[in-house]
């Protein structure tokens, strides 16, 4: 499970080139010019790390950061980037709610040693899955559907958590019940699975209009509809 990691970055070949690097090292990058487009992208991918510039249009990285910390998402962990080398521009980042600050310019594999070094601290949060604002972080145990938890019973968060890592596949109702019931045995019937997927699609599918995230595909199981 990749961890993403929002870059937000006003120079485009700064930015490129850490999305390079990142994306080598094994991380899902998301790419931000500007601190509005941050905010969006935020709530909609779920990051679990921000590399963070200042000096922003539209909203600066210290209000963004402010506002992340706002949003009661405390978990996500913001590295500045700065060309401000002064200490009390240091401190005044990590007062703010940065975990690191990096001055500019710096080396690439720098960059990937603060990250490394500060997802050891914090990588128990960085374990998530999002779909089409569903996000489900396994390690947490809390599910979030566009930002706001949903209360699952313990076997609709394994069946939910099972159907997210094994998106757009055909999953048969005998692998959901060794899923759920691996000690279990033929007693386990397919109806059970069944009244718990109908519990579980009550809960994430927001409305009758909205488009379904667990089909039945007929004679076979269920999938998991990944967009």
């Amino acid at each position: 499970m990749k961890q993403t990691v929002l870059v937000v970055e006003d120079d485009h070949m700064i930015r490129k080139l850490i999305n390079i690097y990142l994306t080598k090292a094994g991380y899902d990058v998301v790419e931000a010019a500007d601190g509005e487009e941050a905010k969006e992208l935020f709530l909609a991918k779920h990051p679990c790390l921000v590399i963070l510039d200042l000096m922003l249009p539209k909203l600066s990285g210290e209000e963004f950061c402010t506002w992340v910390r706002e949003q009661e998402r405390n978990e996500v962990s913001i590295i500045m980037l700065s060309a401000k080398s002064r200490t009390e521009d240091k401190i005044n980042g990590l007062k703010i709610g940065a975990d690191d600050y990096l001055v500019k310019p710096f080396e690439p594999e720098e960059l990937l040693a603060h990250i490394e070094a500060v997802l050891r601290r914090t990588g128990q949060f960085c374990q998530k899955i999002t779909y089409n604002g569903l996000c489900i972080k396994p390690r947490k145990g809390e599910v979030l559907l566009y930002d706001q938890e949903i209360k699952l019973t313990k076997h609709e968060f394994n069946l939910l958590y099972y159907f997210m890592e094994n998106p757009n596949m055909v999953i048969t109702r005998e692998s959901l019940m060794n899923q759920l019931y691996p000690y279990a045995d033929k007693l386990v019937l397919d109806r059970t699975i069944d009244a718990h997927i109908k519990k579980l699609r009550k809960k994430i599918e927001e409305n009758p209009a909205s488009p379904k995230r667990i089909v039945t595909v007929r004679g076979m199981g269920y999938k998991f509809v990944a967009e």
